[in-house]
């Protein structure tokens, strides 16, 4: 893990229970291998890893935020991605999540798609 994730980032994972820290060890290997070049940000107090394309809410394009038994994967402008599969929920203006429970559901194919459409729509280059 050492390898792949800077100190703080593991500091970070580290305060939550193992199953939680080796989803989100799966969330960011995703996000990183989508979007290689964002610009990751840890929020302890919001229990957030964040990333963008720089250090603003509006150049927040993703993150990933953990809880007790599950994390979620966070698009800020979500109310604006195709939800075709119905993976996305929420009720705010522009922000939706994906909730992530086990390992498995980081493999479905629209958790891709939508990271994917994400970065389109954001309109910045990374």
């Amino acid at each position: 893990m050492a390898d792949l994730y800077s100190q703080p980032l593991i500091s970070f994972l580290n305060l939550y229970n193992p199953d939680v820290t080796l989803l989100a060890q799966g969330a960011v290997a995703l996000i990183r291998n989508l979007l290689p070049d964002a610009i990751e940000m840890l929020d302890p107090s919001a229990n957030l890893v964040a990333y963008g394309s720089d250090r603003t809410y509006k150049g927040l394009i993703c993150g990933i935020t953990l809880h007790k038994a599950h994390i979620t994967i966070m698009f800020a402008d979500g109310a604006n991605l195709p939800n075709t599969d119905g993976l996305l929920v929420g009720t705010g203006k522009k922000a939706r999540h994906i909730k992530i429970s086990n390992l498995q559901d980081l493999n479905h194919p629209a958790i891709r798609t939508l990271l994917q459409d994400a970065l389109k729509n954001h309109g910045q280059a990374l």
